[in-house]
């Protein structure tokens, strides 16, 4: 797998200034994170990580990550290969085809284009292998069949390489060892929707690599849903369109699938149902900026996955990267659930704007419910305007690990915003650190949170319109204090904080310990189920990271003093904070 990197410069300086200050055993020498997909050149050694400097770059390295969750099928009888027989094999030679009409079978050849046609003969397996750099092979039946690549190369100028018009299902299987390309051309003579196009359902197996080069449309569109499984090694590059296109699902169950789309709002997975994420490692990377779409009269921009339903992923990891504007990690139009692995998105373009409309950067835009429940989720935005983690509806997180370094606000919900458990982290570098637009309950988990000064508060919940912060359980550390009017169930302190120093939470028997940032708003306001101290200027040793080295449980603590603290009944604070812009390093 690849390792996460340090890429910037000046954070990389302030860092090491930082370090110096501390012990030589401080706890950032001790960090490392997942590495996967953090850069192009397939390195395997790990390396410390950061929030603020983790990067995203194609990984075919064909190493999947060991968190996966139950294989999903939409159906659990007929989908999986394993449940199935193809033992009518007709083996075709891409740079030798043969016409035959064999075993209920018949093959065809028009100018290096195959079409084999099995009719209603059930249980045949198409074997090809050998190349074509101006043909094609096309399916059409009316019984589910067994495509195996075998070490193939495919070059249609004129349509689609592969043509699966068969509407029953399509078991694509990879050659164990194998290496298969697929491309198309930039014209069409029928319109072709994918380089590989399946009318059908679409199931991928085997243990070779296919690389598929779209220049017209899709990389891989199905009329129907995708699976990918354990072993698949998958890299799609369009230029035109999408990479990866299903209408009605996309389940990733293993695998490595690699994606680069750079078209104009183009959509690196997108489907028009569910996707699914249980296993693999997924690495996609958007490069198109906005446009406006006259159609539907709006704005759009280009995103890593969407999801016209819903999204949830429950294992392996997820690699994300939008560098237009507008751009986005995952947008879905109904709910999103974070409920195990991890989730890596970076988005780097400001907005798009035309006449009429805007297009916003997001790491995540969920038109529906969003809950994190497990699992892993980091998201940083850097371009103006990019919030990190938004819902339209209700945002939920009840464990799991969610981190959000971004430009606008970190974490925000235009309805209800609840944390029950879990580790919280979100720094709006220039707005506040976590806001709902209902009300926000804090009952639970550990959360830190920073504003960006002046107005803005780490919590902030709609007061203007009635709604209010409720405290009633949890860990807080706020760098900006809490709403004005906030219900404190749990009792809530303040003092000063300074520049760049490690803390040390103590309420009962947990210590939370914790590393402030450079700048930030105004203030500090903690809160723990018992009485609360807190102590500056520590060294920290060992323990459990989180945030990339941000704060650590269960660590060894030496030094520091101890920090005034008095009672906080709730609005802004004054105190020593950096004059804004809540940057880390």
């Amino acid at each position: 797998m690849k390792t996460l990197h340090q890429t910037i410069l000046p954070m990389l300086t302030a860092l090491a200034t930082l370090l110096a200050a501390c012990s030589s055993d401080n706890v950032l020498d001790d960090i490392t994170t997942p590495t996967s997909g953090g850069t192009a050149s397939g390195t395997g050694s790990s390396t410390t990580g950061s929030l603020t400097s983790f990067t995203v770059g194609i990984d075919k390295t064909s190493a999947e990550p060991a968190t996966t969750a139950d294989e999903q099928f939409p159906n659990a009888d007929e989908d999986p290969l394993e449940n199935n027989t193809f033992d009518t094999e007709v083996s075709i030679d891409l740079s030798n085809p043969m016409e035959m009409n064999e075993n209920g079978v018949e093959v065809t050849v028009r100018d290096g284009h195959i079409t084999a046609n099995h009719g209603t003969t059930k249980q045949v397996c198409y074997v090809l292998s050998g190349s074509t750099s101006n043909g094609s092979f096309t399916v059409v039946g009316e019984k589910k069949y067994e495509v195996r690549l075998e070490g193939v190369s495919i070059t249609n100028p004129d349509s689609a390489a592969l043509n699966l018009l068969c509407s029953k299902r399509a078991y694509i299987v990879l050659g164990e060892g194998t290496t298969n390309t697929l491309a198309d051309g930039t014209t069409s003579q029928n319109a072709h929707k994918g380089t590989l196009y399946c009318k059908g359902k679409l199931l991928m197996n085997g243990s070779g690599s296919l690389s598929v080069t779209a220049n017209y449309n899709n990389g891989i569109h199905s009329a129907d849903y995708i699976v990918f499984r354990t072993g698949n090694n998958v890299y799609v590059k369009s230029s035109a369109g999408h990479g990866i296109k299903a209408n009605d699902g996309i389940y990733i169950n293993g695998g490595i699938l690699n994606v680069e789309v750079s078209a104009a709002a183009a959509k690196g997975i997108n489907c028009e149902s569910h996707i699914c994420v249980n296993g693999g490692r997924t690495t996609v990377i958007t490069t198109g900026d906005g446009t406006y779409d006259s159609d539907e009269q709006e704005a759009k921009g280009a995103a890593c996955i969407k999801a016209d339903s819903t999204f949830t992923i429950r294992g392996g990891e997820l690699w994300l990267k939008s560098t237009g504007s507008g751009g986005k990690g995952i947008s879905t139009d109904t709910e999103s659930h974070f409920l195990g692995g991890s989730t890596y998105i970076i988005t780097e373009g400001g907005q798009y704007k035309s006449y009429s409309d805007t297009a916003s950067p997001k790491g995540i835009k969920a038109d529906g419910a969003l809950d994190i429940a497990g699992g892993r989720l980091w998201v940083r935005t850097s371009g103006t305007g990019g919030e990190g983690i938004e819902s339209k509806s209700t945002l939920s997180i009840s464990g799991g690990e969610t981190a959000a370094y971004t430009y606008d606000d970190a974490i925000n919900s235009k309805s209800h915003l609840t944390i029950s458990g879990g580790y919280v982290f979100a720094q709006g570098r220039n707005n506040d650190g976590i806001d709902a637009n209902g009300n926000m309950y804090v009952l639970g988990g550990t959360v830190y949170a920073i504003s960006s000064g002046g107005a803005e508060v780490a919590l902030d919940a709609n007061t203007e319109g009635g709604y209010k912060l409720y405290v009633q359980g949890g860990t807080i550390v706020a760098v900006g204090g809490l709403e004005q009017g906030s219900s404190l169930s749990q009792s809530c302190y303040q003092g000063s904080w300074s520049a760049g120093t490690w803390y040390a939470l103590t309420g009962g028997s947990e210590t939370f310990c914790f590393r402030t940032p450079t700048s930030g708003g105004s203030g500090l306001v903690i809160s723990t189920a018992s009485t609360p101290s807190l102590t500056s200027g520590i060294t920290v040793t060992g323990g459990t990271s989180y945030f990339g080295g941000l704060a650590v449980t269960g660590a060894s603590i030496s030094g520091g003093s101890s920090a005034s603290l008095s009672s906080y009944s709730g609005g802004k604070t004054g105190g020593m904070g950096g004059p804004g812009g809540g940057r880390f390093f």
